[in-house]
């Protein structure tokens, strides 16, 4: 029941008051239901919160205490890192996931293939054809999905234009963001196959 309501009242998706003696049993038990069930579950988002800054922290000490035994320091979430047990048995994988972008310069990689590409005429490889057409097409998010941007870099064509092209790919790239993740495995029995251990509801 809201908590804005005055005493004997209860309101609605709409904000309307409803004395308390009109609304149904079965509301009634729908709604504290649903309510007992959402502050559980904040509890437990709460509680898995915690644990992954805990893992994070505890995860990056000891990368840290790694690399002092060379002299070496470490600081911060960075990089990837994979921590398994003595016995093989459990896996931590710490990723850092980064979100790249391109700047302008995406743009005069675009014209220079075009223009290689002309150049070409029906003499082009129609499967080459078919990843330069797909890689510069905008997502539904409104993006040009950067897998597909960066691929043609592995197309082995000698071109002077492509290979200029290609540069202002690598040129064009940077890093909008970087999040951090933190997996959990087990080994599934003895082989060498593991399983995640999920902290998320869907994947359970």
């Amino acid at each position: 029941m809201s908590a804005t309501a005055p005493n004997g009242y209860w309101k609605d998706a709409q904000g309307r008051l409803v004395a308390v003696e009109l609304i149904k049993p079965i509301d009634k038990g729908r709604d504290q239901l649903v309510r007992e069930l959402i502050a559980g579950a904040r509890d437990v988002s709460a509680l898995i919160e915690k644990f992954k800054s805990l893992a994070f922290a505890d995860i990056a000490a000891f990368v840290e205490l790694s690399a002092e035994e060379y002299g070496a320091k470490i600081g911060g979430n960075k990089g990837n890192v994979t921590l398994i047990t003595f016995d093989g048995s459990l896996k931590i994988v710490r990723q850092v996931q980064d979100t790249l972008v391109f700047d302008e310069r995406l743009q005069a990689a675009k014209q220079l293939i075009d223009e290689c590409v002309m150049s070409w005429g029906g003499g082009s490889d129609p499967k080459i054809m078919t990843l330069v057409n797909d890689a510069f097409q905008v997502g539904k998010e409104g993006r040009i999905n950067t897998g597909r941007v960066l691929g043609l870099r592995r197309l082995d064509i000698r071109d002077s234009k492509w290979q200029q092209a290609m540069q202002a790919i690598s040129d064009s790239v940077r890093v909008a963001s970087s999040k951090p993740y933190v997996r959990f495995y087990e080994r599934i029995g003895d082989s060498d196959q593991y399983r995640a251990i999920s902290l998320d509801m869907a994947a359970l």
